[in-house]
């Protein structure tokens, strides 16, 4: 699979670590009232889609950037590739 990083170009995904579900770019709160329980959830209960998901994958072998690459879980076609900084700082994103 290749992986077309945003900086680099075209990286095989041997490159890459894989490290889950990009939701986790949202971390919960840890002063808020039911912190315990938002990051139980937060560590412990996932998602294992079929179809387009977004994911986080760590650039170990290279420039060791973080990326969200938007993939098709059943055919592992790569729809979109950003840089993790770029997601984290969208408008209305849980800070």
């Amino acid at each position: 699979m290749i992986i077309n990083h945003p900086l680099l170009g075209p990286r095989d995904a041997q490159e890459f670590t894989y490290l889950g579900d990009a939701s986790l770019i949202n971390r919960p709160d840890w002063q808020a009232t039911d912190a315990q329980d938002q990051f139980y959830d937060y560590l412990y209960l996932r998602n294992n889609p079929a179809g387009l998901h977004r994911e986080l994958w760590f650039h170990e072998i290279g420039d060791r950037s973080w990326l969200v690459v938007t993939r098709d879980t059943v055919t592992h076609e790569i729809t979109k590739v950003e840089m993790a900084s770029d997601v984290a700082k969208e408008p209305g994103r849980n800070q």
